[in-house]
């Protein structure tokens, strides 16, 4: 065998004059700055430098070990891991980026109940146990026409627990156009499985009709199921049922039909490139024995699934096992009571997810001006180009929201936005056309300055960032 390269033997070297914690622990240069953070946090950030610098060796960098290297990783650990990101990609409702912002009022109720304790399952008038769903089943009855309401943690949970209940052991039929797949790659067929439900597909991918249903049901089917397509289209040659429809069949056989809205909106969305939602008030009304729909996506609140039905069956759910499975927390409960007050008391537009989806055009417009202005004060090229964005979130996916961005043309655009992803206040942008695009719809007018900060320390170079 060939002796140990030059190259092999400095790399070992460096690797074995790596400090040891209690090394680095009594080092002088050092020692004034880790006297002033707790020791725990001080010996997790030693261990981390010294494991950074080992990857970094071992990549084949000779750099060695560094008091900075305890600098970047002190301020690592500084650095919260879920933490505020800026919007620039022009979906309103981007899952990875959290959905939907709160209102400032849910905000503030979040952090009056989560600071102290609350009567979250605590009934003030009777001096009794009471139950969490209380704050919001008479403002979710009074918006949506139901008989009564239940919360879970998200849509996907509330479908899984009426399936559960109304159907375990029993025929559920759906049709075949509406077993869609929702993020993650979890999809209705599997949900329906995991609930005990025994799924009965009936119609073709493209057309469905009430005879379908009609020729399917049998004495052991538990529910007549109807999934709202909110995260695809099936255009052309098609034909579905209506709730009106499948409800009057439901009561006509004796079987509950079950309506899984999706996105869920609580009131008509109008605007520039929306496309039209079934409301949840609609579909009660059209006859739907159970409606379930998510909190953080169209109606703008918190996580949640949402289930409203007749006060019978919505009973008959809250009675299973599941529920305790998947109830929702106290933080949850005060942000989507704060939310639904705001709908009751006529005010959608005090929603960002809602003033967000209907912004005038010509006010993006104005907005990204105000945003090339600020660029250009710091010596940045871009422009001003109208531009298409999206809902997000699995909600009206024939939607192109029209929408005005700063067009930034830089050599790299993906390692530009990459260091836009480290500005102290992160900012997410996307690449159109090998050029930055910064859309404005999802910033605020605060959001600006920042953003123009953080474009101007990319525009310096990797080194900056």
């Amino acid at each position: 065998m060939g002796a140990p390269s030059t190259e092999n033997g400095g790399k070992n070297a460096l690797l074995r004059a790596l400090p040891s914690i209690e090394q680095l622990l009594r080092r002088p240069s050092l020692e004034e700055k880790l006297a002033a953070i707790p020791r725990p946090r001080a010996v997790a950030a030693l261990r981390l430098a010294v494991a950074r610098v080992r990857e970094r060796l071992l990549r084949g960098e000779a750099r060695p070990f560094e008091d900075s290297d305890v600098d970047e990783a002190l301020r690592a650990l500084a650095t919260p891991n879920l933490r505020p990101v800026l919007n620039a990609t022009g979906v309103v409702l981007h899952t990875n980026l959290g959905r939907a912002p709160l209102a400032p009022e849910a905000v503030a109720r979040v952090a009056e109940v989560a600071r102290g304790y609350s009567n979250l399952e605590y009934d003030l008038d009777e001096g009794e146990r009471g139950s969490r769903y209380a704050p919001v089943v008479e403002l979710l009855t009074q918006l949506t026409g139901a008989e009564d309401a239940l919360v879970v943690n998200n849509c996907a949970g509330a479908a899984l627990l009426v399936l559960a209940t109304l159907a375990a052991g029993h025929e559920a039929i759906v049709s075949r156009g509406e077993l869609v797949e929702i993020g993650g790659g979890f999809r209705v067929p599997d949900v329906m499985k995991q609930s005990g439900a025994r799924l009965v597909e009936v119609g073709t991918t493209n057309r469905t009709r009430r005879s379908d249903y009609e020729s399917a049901l049998t004495p052991d089917t538990g529910v007549l199921m109807k999934v709202h397509r909110s995260n695809f289209a099936v255009v052309g040659f098609t034909e579905e049922v209506e709730v009106k429809e499948l409800s009057a069949l439901g009561r006509a056989r004796g079987v509950p039909v079950f309506v899984d809205l999706g996105s869920g909106a609580l009131v008509p969305l109008t605007g520039e490139g929306l496309t039209g939602e079934p409301t949840v008030p609609a579909t009660v009304a059209a006859g739907a024995d159970v409606v379930a729909f998510s909190g953080d996506k169209l109606l703008g609140g918190p996580q949640a699934g949402i289930i409203v039905g007749r006060a019978e069956l919505i009973a008959r759910i809250k009675k299973h096992p599941l529920t305790r499975a998947l109830r929702i927390d106290k933080m949850t409960v005060a942000a989507l009571e704060a939310t639904l007050e705001l709908y009751r008391d006529g005010r959608p537009e005090a929603i960002p997810t809602y003033r967000m989806l209907t912004w005038p055009v010509e006010e993006l417009r104005v907005r990204a001006e105000r945003l090339l202005g600020l660029l250009v004060m710091k010596g940045i090229k871009a422009r001003v180009a109208p531009i298409s964005g999206q809902v997000g979130g699995g909600a009206m996916p024939l939607a192109r929201l029209p929408s005005y961005a700063c067009i930034l043309t830089v050599g790299e655009p993906a390692a530009f936005l990459e260091c836009l992803r480290g500005a102290r206040v992160p900012v997410i942008g996307r690449i159109s056309d090998g050029e930055v695009v910064m859309d404005v719809r999802c910033l605020a007018e605060e959001d600006l300055g920042p953003v123009a900060d953080a474009v101007g320390t990319a525009s310096q170079g990797r080194h900056a960032c």
